[in-house]
C-alpha cells in the first residue's frame, strides 16, 4: 500500500482503510483453502501491517478459525506479525472521505458513485496446476463504520468462500447485504448442484440473487475448478485483472 503525505491509496485494506466514525481503521480479512475446506479470519484489528498474513496465521497456527479484537491483535504479537503505529493507516484522502459521510449523516462505500475511484477491498482468487482453489479478502470496511462493525470480509461463507468441489469466490461492496444471502457460499452451491461454470452468465445470476434478495450492492470474482474466471457487480464499477502464464488482462468497468 502507498502512504504518504499526499494521501494516495491503493485501496481500502491495510493502509489506506477507511476510517469508522472514532477515525480509526478497523481492519477485517479471512482466507480459504478449497482442499481441505481449512480457514483463517480476522476482524477489527487495530495496526496489523497485513491482516491476510494474520488470517493465514490463525488458519495455520491455531485451532481456530476466527479472532476478534484484541484477542487477534494478541495473537499476532505472539507469533511475529509486523505491526505499525496508527498514524501509517492514515491518508488524507480517507480524512476528508470520513468528514463527507459525517456531513451525511451516512456511511460511504468506495465504488458507490460513478465518478469516484473504485478503491475498495482487496479480493482474491487462485486455482493452482494442480487444481487446488483459495480466496482471500481484507477489507477495512466502509467509512463511518460503528466501531466493532464487522462486515462480509471476515466471514466464510459470505464475503469469501474456496472448495475444490466448485469454485473460490471473494466478494466486495455492502458487507451486511452479503451476510444476509450468505452470497460466497450461495454462489458456490450453484456451480456445484447446478452443473454451472464459473463464466459470466454465472456471476451475473449469483449478482442478481443478492439484487433480488436484499437490494444488494456489489461485486465478486471467482475462478472454478478448472480454472474459468468470472466477474460480476452490482455498483456502477469493480477494478479486477486476471493473470494465467504470465499474461495479465486487466477489466475496470
Amino acid at each position: 500500500m502507498i502512504h504518504g503525505g499526499a494521501g494516495a491509496i491503493l485501496y481500502n485494506a491495510g493502509c489506506g482503510s477507511v476510517l469508522n466514525v472514532d477515525g480509526i481503521v478497523e481492519c477485517d480479512a479471512s482466507i480459504m483453502d478449497g482442499r481441505t475446506l481449512d480457514a483463517g479470519a480476522i476482524a477489527g484489528v487495530r495496526g496489523v501491517w497485513n491482516p491476510v498474513l494474520l488470517a493465514r496465521a490463525v488458519m495455520e497456527k491455531s485451532e481456530h478459525v476466527f479472532l476478534i479484537g484484541q484477542g487477534a491483535e494478541r495473537f499476532a504479537r505472539d507469533h511475529g506479525i509486523s505491526f505499525e503505529d496508527s498514524e501509517y493507516f492514515l491518508t488524507e484522502a480517507r480524512i476528508a472521505q470520513l468528514t463527507k459521510a459525517k456531513g451525511k449523516q451516512a456511511i460511504s462505500l468506495d465504488h458507490s458513485q460513478t465518478n469516484e475511484p473504485k478503491l475498495g477491498t482487496v479480493e482474491a482468487v487462485a486455482r493452482d496446476r494442480f487444481g487446488n482453489l483459495a480466496a482471500a479478502t481484507s477489507t477495512g470496511g466502509v467509512a463511518n463504520q460503528l466501531w466493532g462493525r464487522v462486515g462480509d470480509s471476515a466471514i466464510i461463507g459470505a464475503g469469501t468462500f474456496a472448495d475444490n468441489a466448485s469454485c473460490a469466490i471473494s466478494c466486495t461492496g455492502i458487507g451486511e447485504h452479503f451476510l444476509r444471502t450468505s452470497l460466497a457460499k450461495t454462489a458456490a452451491l450453484f456451480i456445484e448442484y447446478r452443473g454451472m461454470h464459473a463464466d459470466e452468465a454465472h456471476a451475473n445470476e449469483a449478482i442478481r440473487y443478492l439484487v433480488d434478495k436484499v437490494h444488494g450492492f456489489g461485486g465478486l470474482i471467482i475462478v472454478d475448478r478448472k480454472g474459468a474466471c468470472a466477474r460480476a457487480h452490482s455498483t456502477p464499477g469493480m477494478v479486477t485483472a486476471t493473470a494465467e502464464n504470465g499474461e495479465v488482462r486487466l477489466q475496470t468497468a
